[in-house]
């Protein structure tokens, strides 16, 4: 049997996934969780073989809890599991050490199967998010330019920001000026929308 970790905020989706992923005769979901900060315990715990993450989840984010399981639970293999499928996020998956990237919109069938690929040591990717990735190329942000960003999202001032992420206006001034650059847009929300675009 292979032991399944399954990670999803909406109660309904983890629900569904669980009993549909149940069905199949060598699958056992042996941990469900709602938030990303109860991942790494659950699979302490449970010790899956599979781990089946979202991305986006309340407390902390499936692709930091990804890489914390490439360390704290080798043996565990991870799959994420995602609405967003952002080539963004399908290269900061596979730098964390998942073996899949998949989106919601496919067959319980095709998920099923990737489960088994992943356990069998493959690589699954979604065909599109994959040739969108590569279309994409890396990151062009820094780390700096986009926790300043990130700073950025809720409309905050430069001052604000600056207080934040700890630095000086001026330098956050740069940052900002040079995601803005980057990303090809015309001012900081912008630039805030078309990073949150490519994940």
């Amino acid at each position: 049997m292979i032991r399944l970790l399954l990670a999803e905020d909406q109660g309904m989706m983890r629900g569904a996934l669980a009993l549909l992923l149940g069905l199949e005769e060598d699958i056992e979901v042996v941990a469900q969780v709602a938030a990303g900060d109860r991942i790494v315990a659950a699979a302490l715990e449970a010790r899956p073989d599979v781990a089946l993450l979202d991305i986006e989840l309340p407390g902390r984010s499936g692709l930091d809890a990804a890489a914390e399981l490439r360390t704290r639970c080798p043996g565990c293999r991870v799959l994420i599991l995602t609405t967003f499928g952002r080539p963004g996020y399908l290269r900061r998956a596979m730098e964390a050490g998942a073996a899949g990237f998949l989106v919601k919109d496919g067959p319980v069938e095709e998920l099923a199967r990737a489960v088994r690929r992943v356990l069998a040591g493959e690589t699954v990717i979604d065909p599109a998010l994959a040739a969108a990735a590569l279309v994409a190329g890396p990151n062009p942000l820094t780390g700096r330019e986009v926790g300043v960003l990130q700073a950025a999202v809720d409309g905050a001032t430069v001052a604000d920001i600056a207080a934040r992420v700890h630095l000086s206006e001026s330098t956050v001034r740069n940052y900002l000026s040079s995601a803005i650059g980057k990303t090809g847009t015309r001012n900081r929300m912008e630039a805030v929308r078309a990073a949150r675009r490519q994940g």
